[in-house]
């Protein structure tokens, strides 16, 4: 079975907006969403996907990718 990877880190260069920022605009703490940024979730509200891509200014399947295992082919 595959994994779900958060890129999140990739669209916050592309925006050029930093963790302190991000976290304060969408409203959680500096240390769930390094959290999000680094991968060490398993879930995620989809209040704060929402959050995330409003400022962002993007769509989730821009930061949600989905990686296949290895042995599923």
């Amino acid at each position: 079975m595959g994994k779900i990877i958060l890129r999140l880190d990739r669209m916050m260069a592309d925006r050029k907006i930093s963790l302190n920022e991000l976290a304060e605009k969408v409203g959680i703490s500096n240390v769930n969403l390094s959290k999000l940024k680094n991968n060490r979730v398993t879930a995620i509200r989809f209040s704060t996907l929402e959050a995330i891509c409003e400022v962002l200014d993007c769509q989730p399947g821009d930061i949600l990718e989905y990686e296949k295992d290895d042995r599923d082919s």
